[in-house]
């Protein structure tokens, strides 16, 4: 008998997250999961007498295919994928993984090259259809989380079942309120940074792309990051795990890059481009469900009482000029038990060991 979760759950990505109306197309690009959550998403689809198309992938396989990667190989593999993007008027991701570092061992350069190449495919579905991507809750997740899997799974269908639409309100508070700021002051245990972001449009993520959701984001001004941050949470990249990692900026560069004995693994994906040295996002997580990272930034990224300080490519609705390969979100947890912190915009105190202080944003302390 199916997990009336796993209905629930298609049902709230197909109908909210997605908005999917009679006659539209939306493309399920599943991998990893199980055939009951890609049955509801076919029906849920047919019930709103909408077009279901189906991709599916697997771990194991897609390393195979990046560890032989070739210019021709991938531009055939962008071309045709985009072709299909292009008759879409959805997109959802949902992806499973029993080992989170199943890609650690593709050569970096197999990586960059596959990731330019998809550049234009994931482009024209950021930009020109209704997306959404999250991720299936696995052993290899719950052990991530430290959890039980019976507790992790209940965890994910909390989070993901969450009434996305509450913070809606409390959310465009604060996204007004950057809206007006110029000059962002965040300070904490080896942080203190100071950046702009005068004139960029700030953004509010409810439900609507991701799954887990509960962020609002911006971008600094390119050249205007000055200090240090010192990220709290764990993170992965291209398969490779960092703790600790630690950045210092001159007029808005990393100029200095440091991960223990990873160091040298993270200056090579930030050197990957230009681009990469550079920060492309600054966001808030206000999720009241997800407390602790897990080393998946779908989840860690939404954090009640963080926020992520991202190198590498800005999302063009809220746009620095900034363009690399590189989208690698990182974040501080600044709650007190996480060590605490002040964020400050324009020289005033608008959140405080992760609550924010003005009353209109009340909703988002969790």
């Amino acid at each position: 008998m199916t997990d009336p979760r796993i209905k629930a759950l298609a049902k709230q990505l197909i109908g909210y997250s997605c908005n999917l109306k009679k006659g539209e197309k939306i493309l399920l690009d599943l991998g990893d999961i199980p055939d009951a959550m890609g049955v509801a998403l076919i029906r849920e689809t047919r019930k709103r007498g909408a077009i279901p198309l189906l991709r599916l992938a697997h771990g194991r396989i897609t390393r195979e295919m990046l560890r032989g990667a070739t210019e021709d190989q991938y531009k055939l593999i962008s071309k045709h994928l985009l072709n299909e993007m292009k008759d879409m008027d959805a997109y959802l991701a949902i992806r499973g993984s029993d080992n989170i570092s199943e890609l650690s061992d593709v050569p970096s350069k197999n990586m960059a090259l596959a990731m330019k190449q998809m550049r234009k495919v994931t482009d024209h579905r950021v930009k020109k259809t209704r997306w959404c991507v999250l991720r299936w809750p696995t052993s290899s997740m719950a052990q991530q989380a430290d959890m039980s899997t019976e507790k992790f799974e209940d965890f994910f269908f909390d989070v993901c079942l969450f009434d996305y639409g509450s913070l809606v309100k409390p959310m465009t508070a604060l996204k007004r309120l950057m809206n007006k700021t110029d000059k962002v002051h965040i300070k904490g245990p080896l942080t203190d940074l100071h950046f702009s972001i005068k004139g960029i449009p700030t953004l509010i993520s409810a439900g609507n792309y991701n799954i887990p959701d509960g962020e609002v984001f911006t971008s600094p001004v390119k050249d205007s990051v000055e200090g240090y941050v010192t990220y709290n949470a764990p993170t992965i990249f291209q398969g490779i795990a960092f703790d600790n990692i630690r950045f210092e900026f001159s007029k808005g560069k990393i100029v200095k890059a440091t991960a223990g004995d990873k160091t040298k693994a993270l200056n090579k994906i930030l050197d990957t481009d230009a681009g990469a040295r550079y920060i492309g996002e600054f966001a808030l997580g206000v999720n009241p469900v997800i407390r602790e990272p897990m080393r998946d930034i779908l989840f860690d990224e939404k954090i009640g009482g963080s926020f992520h300080f991202t190198p590498g490519q800005a999302y063009e609705d809220a746009d620095n000029g900034n363009r690399s390969q590189v989208h690698w979100d990182i974040v501080n947890i600044q709650r007190k038990d996480y060590g605490g912190g002040e964020m400050y915009f324009d020289g005033k105190l608008v959140r405080k060991d992760g609550k924010f202080l003005p009353k209109s944003m009340a909703g988002l302390n969790g």
